[in-house]
């Protein structure tokens, strides 16, 4: 098991991200939040994952840009629970949607529990 987030499985295509919100369906775990679609481009990676945290909770960017790096290391650390679970490509993106601060390991407690019901989401 590879605990990486190498580039390809970076959500970049802004055609992906509109669809995403336009057409996705989401699940949440109070404060994050999974917007999920199914990936219909060839070549997909089974998983490409994208990250956001709003500017209405964090006006400064170096507070955004922190739980930005949170996310995606709860994801890098427990993705595995993810891809045990996929059968086809999908495109995510992963939300923080609170003012509060939780801490890290917060997060990633909340982040295991989303994973899980996202996998039962989709089954």
């Amino acid at each position: 098991m590879s605990f990486t987030y190498p580039k390809k499985e970076k959500l970049k295509s802004k055609t992906t991200i509109d669809l995403l919100f336009s057409e996705g369906n989401s699940v949440s775990k109070f404060p994050l939040r999974l917007v999920y679609v199914e990936n219909k481009e060839a070549n997909a990676a089974l998983l490409k994952m994208g990250v956001s945290v709003s500017k209405k909770y964090f006006k400064k960017a170096v507070d955004r840009n922190y739980f930005k790096r949170a996310l995606r290391e709860t994801y890098r650390l427990n993705k595995h629970i993810l891809l045990d679970a996929l059968e086809k490509p999908y495109a995510i993106m992963f939300f923080y949607q609170t003012k509060e601060r939780l801490s890290f390991q917060e997060i990633e407690e909340k982040t295991i529990q989303l994973f899980q019901k996202f996998n039962e989401t989709i089954k």
